[in-house]
């Protein structure tokens, strides 16, 4: 992780401090193999890449894995789906956003962001990953022959960033490097920089969730697979209450998130989103219909790309 500002190189400074103390190496620097300067950084010594892919097949083998079953509902242990229902005495809901409204209060509690990537040739090897401490920052990585650039976030359905900030931290720091490929992400974050990570809700106790996992989708992935899987099991885990659903939420936090959506609500047009209703945007970079409350997104014909709506738009 590296920054520009004073103030962060000061806790960069003492994040690799309490890390050195809790075993873990850790190194404060402000000498990297990047081309530009900056304040400080915290180099993490033997860290690795794996491939996200190869894992998953992995991780399949042996599962029955039904593919395009959109579930619809779930209640009393059954799956209902479009294909037909399924049967469990243990359900996961890991659908990115959580789709049950009626508990657990998930529209209140997390939103979605945009993130835009873009792949470069000619570029250089920097040996490592590289994330700005930055909000709006830029992270990079390799990949075989590709130097990857991200950032330029921004809430789904709201304006700012887009590939344009990437595109600019590409020219000024590699001019010599081409854009290969471009993409966005979408990620759910939760309110306080925490996953959402347990039973769904109080009254639904053999229905669980993972989401909210603020842009760490495989970091968080394991520590919700090892929280869950004990909790299916029947056995204690010592993480399980730092990433409950059921946390106390400071209130300003969840008016703050409530604020954001509400004011959608109220504009007045017929493009609406089917989840709950609030009024679409039209995002002229992607050519899609995005809600700024929840983040569903719909292409320009008004068909879902993402949740947590689950049906078309009328556009």
């Amino acid at each position: 992780m590296y920054t520009f500002k004073d103030s962060d190189a000061k806790k960069l400074e003492q994040e690799a401090k309490t890390l050195r103390g809790l075993g873990v190496e850790a190194v404060f620097t402000k000498n990297t193999p990047l081309p530009f300067s900056v304040n400080g950084a915290v180099m993490y010594p033997d860290m690795a890449q794996f491939h996200p892919l190869k894992f998953l097949y992995g991780a399949a083998k042996g599962l029955s894995i039904a593919e395009n079953t959109l579930v619809c509902h779930v209640e009393n242990g059954v799956a209902y789906t479009t294909g037909g229902k399924i049967r469990a005495r243990h359900i996961v809901v890991a659908t990115h956003f959580p789709f049950i409204d009626r508990r657990g209060l998930y529209f209140m509690k997390l939103y979605q962001k945009r993130s835009f990537v873009v792949a470069l040739e000619n570029a250089p090897d920097l040996g490592a990953t590289f994330v700005d401490t930055a909000e709006s920052g830029i992270y990079m990585r390799n990949y075989k022959d590709l130097l990857i650039l991200g950032g330029g976030d921004h809430r789904t359905g709201k304006k700012g960033g887009g590939f344009e900030i990437v595109r600019a931290a590409a020219r000024r720091w590699f001019p010599n490097a081409r854009e290969k490929y471009a993409w966005a992400a979408q990620d759910c974050m939760s309110l306080d920089g925490v996953p959402y990570i347990g039973a769904y809700s109080p009254a639904t106790p053999d229905i669980y969730v993972a989401t909210g996992f603020n842009e760490w989708g495989i970091t968080s992935a394991m520590v919700a697979s090892n929280i869950l899987a004990d909790r299916i099991t029947g056995r204690a885990n010592e993480y399980a209450e730092a990433f409950s659903p059921r946390r106390s939420m400071l209130r300003a936090q969840l008016f703050k998130n409530l604020g954001a959506t509400l004011s959608d609500f109220v504009i007045p047009t017929i493009k609406r989103c089917p989840h709950l209703g609030c009024a679409l945007k039209w995002n002229k970079d992607e050519r899609t219909w995005d809600c700024p409350c929840h983040g569903s997104r719909f292409t320009e014909q008004g068909e879902l790309i993402n949740g947590p709506a689950t049906r078309n738009a009328r556009v």
